[in-house]
């Protein structure tokens, strides 16, 4: 599986679009719906060579980068918004709320929601177009698999799970389904725990581990499946370049390691020496009183590795963990 490769160059001053292709310095365009978190701005960064970016959002993206942004409701085809699908090369759709949080009703709802209508909406707007992209890649879930007892590895042939994050997964895929077009190359990417030192979940347990609370939670033996932001990056750009890419797809590297593991060589790569274990009760009642956020989530996990990319021959840069962490904080302070 090769890396993509595009168009590239730099548009200049003063040429109209007839001059720009013929000189091959018109870039690809790559919509990211949902773009404006850390996935997409990271995945923004790393398509700007060879694509425009244009990124579909509620709020422009926090922090400054490449590409455009096009104010985005996720809940009808109201507005100018849907021509900025027009022509593109590829989409990429992110859009769902965070599920690190509190799991009231009202959040469970908007989790659900946020994913299911936002996909459907996606797709009515692709039906307005002239020119649709050809390619639809749409992000879901490694959650989709539960929460399996034990060093249970899963792969995309395993069966899918019980419970809320399952029941997400299921809702989601089924509404990419009926929302994409039959014309389109069809990928879905079931994302794990995506590591990077500018965002995502990985900045909160680094926190812990510099105060001291970085050791294992619960029993520690719950598999922690994860991939570094510049791999995910790659898969994200692979899928939309390569036409053998096709169906769902995990999206973790091949090694996943116990959460015991994973806070050991976290603690390693920041230099600190003392992680304090958190037992189970801890966690239940600190994680929504103190950190706002789902008991479960450190509680429990699954050892997942995608048997479909390592028989596609897909080359990770990073493949083990120590060494993916190692890369996140060789510059950054510890």
């Amino acid at each position: 599986m090769r890396e993509s490769a595009g168009a590239g160059g730099s548009s200049s001053a003063g040429l109209g679009p007839a001059d720009l292709l013929e000189k091959g310095a018109m870039k690809k365009k790559m919509v990211i719906a949902g773009g404006s978190g850390f996935l997409g701005t990271n995945l923004a960064r790393a398509a700007a060579a060879d694509y425009d970016v244009v990124i579909l959002s509620r709020s422009a993206p926090g922090q400054e980068g490449p590409g455009s942004h096009v104010p985005w409701d996720a809940a009808t085809t109201a507005g100018s918004w849907p021509q900025a699908l027009e022509g593109a090369d590829v989409l990429v759709n992110l859009a769902g709320r965070t599920v690190d949080c509190v799991k009231t009703e009202k959040n469970k709802r908007e989790i659900m929601d946020s994913r299911v209508d936002t996909t459907r909406v996606l797709g009515e707007a692709l039906r307005m177009i002239e020119r649709p992209p050809p390619v639809w890649v749409q992000m879901s879930t490694a959650h989709i698999y539960g929460d399996p007892t034990g060093s249970i590895r899963c792969d995309e042939d395993s069966e899918l799970g019980e419970g809320l994050a399952p029941d997400v997964g299921r809702a989601w895929e089924a509404a990419y389904r009926a929302a994409v077009l039959p014309s389109m190359r069809q990928v879905i990417l079931r994302t794990s725990f995506v590591m990077g030192k500018d965002g995502g979940a990985l900045e909160r347990l680094a926190f812990l581990a510099r105060i001291g609370l970085g050791g294992a939670a619960g029993s520690g033996e719950q598999g922690i499946s994860w991939i570094h932001v510049g791999d995910m990056n790659r898969l994200f750009l692979a899928a939309a370049e390569d036409p053998r890419l096709q169906g769902v797809y995990i999206a973790t590297a091949p090694n996943p390691v116990s959460n015991r593991e994973f806070m050991a060589a976290l603690r390693g790569a920041l230099g600190v020496r003392i992680g304090l274990p958190a037992f189970a009760w801890m966690i239940r009642l600190g994680a929504p009183l103190v950190m706002r956020t789902d008991p479960e989530l450190a509680l429990l996990g699954r050892y997942c590795v995608s048997k479909r990319l390592r028989e596609e021959g897909f080359r990770f840069d990073f493949p083990e963990l120590p060494g993916a962490l190692a890369d996140i904080y060789r510059s950054s302070p510890s």
